[in-house]
């Protein structure tokens, strides 16, 4: 290593929208930040409609929004749902899908959803890779993110004080390391951590074909009785083939006379396919580190939990974990760190991720090409059709139901913050731009801004009367957004200052 180059604060192995929007976390926080990422460029067809598309949750929406990114986003302001039949309109509006069963706006109450208020964002929106990872490297690089791409991380050696990373011939050194670099980290694996799960159901296959003949396969989402295929525009095909993943794994490569034959046998037609474009594989495979971290080295998004990607909901667990780690791991670069807050990561984020593999794991389940999963497909095929099992499933795959367990027993604690919106007009999501913590007063009591003081610019003090209360006078609110602690009465300083030494560094200038 040249003797003047920089030791970072932390070093990010993947430019995805993890590795980006984690990047974006830290250097908001006044951390030097540094990210390798194998690609030379953001291109792929992969990362674009309709195969990049993903469907953005209620807390990924609230992560963009309090960051000031999300009017960025563009594609959902022309595309509502790539995935449903045009001519549905009102409530027979596809807005979900659980195993491929559809879930329709008509069918939600969202009235039971008693925290989202008026001035809350939307539940969700449709963005892609591509877009996602434009607007977080435009936001990076703005803040002084250095990025380097064609610069794969190879290997490296942690030390009590510092990380040393290689790529190819080239080394660098930070404080931290993080691996956002996918299902097939190599951070993860040269970590040592362990990757605990199940096998996989199927070979996935999503493809860009010519069909000679493509009336012979129904649009949208066909579940058969050997598989499923999903026509979501004309050419674009995915699969899924019940074959416990031999294909994939096999790693053979994907012809045309491949597809062709799998498609045929899935969809029980003899459709005819006369090229093809491009063309990968995936699985159900559903795995998790056991740990996030391992010393100095920690994991996010894919290089600590695989899934399928049915449902839409991996993005959205990575965007989470992220906005959890960010200023987390900044407080401690920064030696703001009460004791224990960098483990709260992993205490917090875990247990979410392993719902989501649950989650995924359930679907596969009614999937399968038996007459036991055909069964239970039929009976929760009608049961969607129920307001309360809608709303269930809509709020399962929206993230409504996030929720982190911090030991108190208000109602609110643990949960987002809503969207608060003041008598003036301004709102509490747009307070948050900077990521400091919030000490929320709607009673305007003085002693309350002394208190806030004391940590400094940790946290901001916000004073004003909202228009939706929720019976509320007093709550601390972290920089990531949860809830750290609520008051419905004539708050108690000591029981402010208890809560916030959890999170923050108390200060006195």
């Amino acid at each position: 290593m040249k003797r003047d180059q920089p030791i970072y604060d932390v070093i990010i192995s993947g430019a995805g929208p993890v590795g980006l929007f984690l990047a974006c976390e830290l250097a908001l926080a006044k951390s030097r930040v540094l990210i390798l990422e194998k690609s030379e460029n953001l291109q792929s067809p992969f990362k674009q409609l309709p195969f990049g598309v993903r469907g953005l949750s209620a807390s990924s929406i609230e992560a963009l929004y309090r960051r000031g990114l999300l009017d960025e986003l563009e594609i959902h302001k022309r595309l509502k749902n790539p995935h449903a039949n045009s001519v549905q309109q009102g409530p027979l509006r596809q807005v979900g899908h659980f195993a491929g069963i559809p879930f329709h706006e008509g069918n939600i109450d969202t009235s039971k959803w008693k925290h989202r208020l008026e001035s809350s964002t939307e539940t969700n929106l449709i963005s892609e890779m591509q877009e996602m990872e434009t607007i977080l490297t435009r936001r990076a690089e703005a803040l002084g993110v250095e990025i380097k791409r064609g610069l794969p991380l190879t290997s490296f050696q942690q030390t009590d004080e510092r990380v040393t990373v290689q790529s190819g011939d080239q080394t660098f050194q930070g404080q931290w390391l993080v691996g956002c670099d996918g299902a097939r980290s190599v951070v993860r694996k040269s970590g040592g951590f362990e990757f605990a799960g199940t096998e996989p159901e199927f070979t996935g296959y999503s493809t860009k074909v010519d069909i000679a003949d493509p009336e012979k396969l129904n649009p949208g989402r066909n579940l058969t009785e050997r598989g499923m295929y999903l026509q979501s525009q004309p050419g674009f095909i995915v699969i899924q083939d019940f074959d416990a993943g031999e294909f994939h794994s096999s790693e053979r490569t994907i012809t045309r006379e491949h597809v062709q034959e799998v498609l045929r046998r899935i969809s029980n037609t003899d459709v005819t396919i006369t090229a093809l474009h491009f063309a990968t594989t995936w699985t159900d495979r559903a795995r998790q580190a056991t740990s996030y971290r391992n010393g100095r080295v920690l994991l996010a998004g894919d290089a600590a939990h695989i899934h399928s990607p049915l449902g839409g909901q991996g993005l959205n667990l990575g965007l989470g974990d992220a906005m959890n780690l960010g200023w987390k791991l900044a407080a401690t670069i920064h030696k703001k760190a009460p004791e224990g807050l960098l483990d709260s990561y992993y205490t917090e984020r875990h247990p979410i991720g392993a719902q989501v593999l649950d989650w995924s794991r359930a679907q596969v389940m009614i999937m399968k090409p038996n007459p036991q999963a055909r069964a239970l497909n039929s009976i929760i095929r009608d049961l969607m059709e129920t307001t309360d099992v809608s709303t269930y499933m809509a709020a399962r795959v929206w993230g409504i139901f996030t929720h982190y367990d911090l030991g108190d027993s208000h109602p609110l604690v643990g949960y987002s913050v809503p969207n608060f919106e003041f008598e003036d007009g301004r709102r509490i999501g747009e307070l948050m731009q900077y990521g400091q913590g919030i000490l929320l007063d709607f009673n305007t009591n003085s002693s309350l801004k002394t208190l806030a003081k004391e940590y400094g610019d940790q946290v901001k003090y916000v004073s004003g009367r909202a228009k939706e209360q929720l019976g509320l006078s007093t709550m601390l609110i972290r920089p990531d957004g949860i809830i750290a602690w609520a008051s419905d009465k004539e708050p108690d300083e000591q029981s402010i200052r208890q809560a916030a030494s959890i999170w923050f560094t108390q200060f006195i200038s």
